[in-house]
């Protein structure tokens, strides 16, 4: 009897045993470089309109690479953006509202990583029938801080019912954006030893905006990104016939590795600028693809290259030029 109580006692053991192993290799730590993102930090929230929030973050660095950013309003996931991108326009809001946005990062295998601290903004109340414009933002400044951002000043523009937020460009591009109350704001994400020139814009509640403010011309300081590797690579160039009988390009690339989505190209033929392509939707990561009309004779050649508008509103290097003949016969 005694021999039968041991052997129980040395199975439940076993079984134990077995059962705590199971639960340690069915953990989720993994090993390495199997553990999730971590929070995203940095995040803050400003009203862009009656309408709209404005959402920031920093980059998380993780391994694997951040493959996309989810954004929660409440415990509603209300966007999602590729982990390139580190900002976003909440819209279809209400006016006067206070919302809570948190932000998730959600790796390249698939885990995803906690929420955020929560940051909040309230929308203003909608205005009826206001087109009247702020006024043009007044004596902006700004200085470099080192190789990959700039510090802006701002004088603050009026409006007759109140400036919600001051939108920050390069060049033609929107890249930045903050509350109403702010008239100063540090933009970051960019590039080496490149030359930028900054304007700002206010909003008003209804949309309007102001005329951009004087520019501001800013250099910022050497370091290691000289710039290459801002072109498209692997362009490819082609010809076909249409059912209509005309002759377009056909044309195919890898977009440029920056730190954040490219959305606009502009392709350049013959030596001249051509079109302007923009990406309404999700923009392509991994292969584009474009196709335009050149004409209805056989038998032209045509020299083509295109380069991206980047995240911080520069143009990039242009791809290899290719040379195509309408109506040649392909291999």
């Amino acid at each position: 009897m005694r021999r039968v109580r041991a052997t129980l006692v040395l199975l439940r053991a076993a079984l134990t045993c077995a059962a705590l192993l199971l639960l340690a290799s069915c953990g989720t730590g993994g090993d390495g470089d199997g553990h999730a993102p971590g929070a995203p930090v940095g995040v803050t929230a400003a009203a862009g309109s009656a309408t709209s929030v404005h959402v920031m973050w920093d980059a998380v660095t993780a391994s694997p690479a951040v493959d996309t950013y989810e954004i929660y309003r409440g415990t509603t996931k209300v966007k999602e953006v590729p982990g390139s991108e580190h900002m976003v326009d909440v819209t279809r809001l209400k006016p006067a509202t206070m919302y809570a946005f948190t932000v998730r990062a959600r790796d390249t295998d698939g885990r995803l990583g906690p929420r955020s601290r929560e940051v909040k903004a309230r929308t203003p109340v909608a205005v009826a029938a206001d087109h009247s414009a702020p006024t043009r933002p007044s004596a902006p400044q700004g200085r470099t801080i080192g190789s990959r951002a700039v510090q802006l000043s701002w004088g603050g523009s009026t409006d007759d019912r109140g400036v919600v937020s001051y939108d920050i460009y390069q060049g033609g591009a929107k890249i930045h954006s903050v509350g109403g109350a702010q008239t100063a704001t540090v933009v970051t994400g960019l590039r080496p030893a490149t030359r930028y020139s900054f304007t700002v814009r206010a909003r008003d509640a209804a949309d309007n905006l102001s005329p951009a403010s004087t520019a501001v011309p800013l250099t910022t300081a050497p370091g290691s990104d000289d710039g290459r590797g801002t072109a498209p690579t692997d362009f490819g160039a082609k010809t076909h016939r249409g059912d209509d009988g005309a002759y377009y390009i056909d044309l195919s690339w890898v977009p440029p590795r920056t730190d954040g989505v490219v959305t606009e190209y502009q392709i350049s033929l013959d030596g001249q600028p051509a079109t302007s392509l923009v990406w309404g939707g999700t923009a392509p990561r991994d292969r584009a693809t474009y196709s335009f009309y050149v004409g209805r004779e056989a038998g032209d050649s045509h020299r083509v290259r295109l380069r991206a508008r980047l995240p911080d509103g520069t143009w990039g290097g242009f791809s290899a030029e290719r040379t195509v003949t309408t109506g040649e016969a392909r291999p």
